[in-house]
């Protein structure tokens, strides 16, 4: 068994949850069995990306857990980096 964490987090709300996995666990897996997603039901485990510590995962389904890894659910992006910033510089003109 291993120990990992399951990340998710909301502007209101965020949520962290420990647990044990077997070794050989994927980080979909995880997410499933943590149980995040009925804290979160926006959450899905297929489609959603996600990294370790911030690094993104290409193919979340097949890649394997090691002891002490955080696992993060990434939002989608609402609007594009690059619009925000220029809406934010238009409201201070």
């Amino acid at each position: 068994m291993i120990d990992v964490e399951v990340a998710f987090a909301r502007p209101d709300r965020q949520e962290i949850i420990r647990l044990q996995v077997d070794e050989g666990t994927t980080a979909v897996e995880a997410v499933r069995r943590s149980g995040i997603t009925e804290v979160f039901p926006e959450i899905d485990p297929e489609k959603d990306d996600m990294g370790i510590f911030g690094k993104v995962i290409k193919n979340p389904s097949a890649h394997k857990l090691r002891q002490g890894d955080r696992v993060e659910i990434y939002r989608p992006l609402k609007i594009d980096p690059k619009q925000a910033r220029l809406n934010r510089a238009k409201k201070k003109t």
